[in-house]
């Protein structure tokens, strides 16, 4: 019993970040970074690095995590939520180059 109730923290964060978790959740528009002033965009570029920084760690733990053999389906839960942070990582990289890009020529 030990063993389960030591992994049901485990389980229910893995479920609440794996099934509400979504990795396409705003898009973004690159347009609208043409329309921002030089310190906007620092502000926009400070929130996606904290955003994306969040969204690393968070896909860290969840690869690193200790998850028991016995246990159906976790595994395959954790690359779920793994993958689908690399996805959301993935788009705030391409929104952090296209701020980079604006405040290249703006700033």
């Amino acid at each position: 019993m030990k063993a389960i109730t030591a992994a049901t923290p485990l389980i229910c964060s893995l479920v609440f970040i794996g099934g509400c978790a979504s990795p396409f959740h705003a898009s973004f528009d690159a347009a609208k970074y043409d329309k921002m002033s030089c310190v906007e965009l620092n502000v926009a570029m400070g929130e996606v690095a904290k955003e994306m920084s969040a969204t690393a760690i968070t896909r860290g733990k969840v690869a690193k995590s200790n998850i028991p053999d016995w246990l159906w389906g976790a595994r395959r839960v954790a690359s779920a939520v793994t993958a689908r942070q690399s996805a959301k990582i993935e788009q705030l990289r391409q929104q952090e180059a296209a701020i980079a890009a604006v405040r290249r020529s703006k700033c």
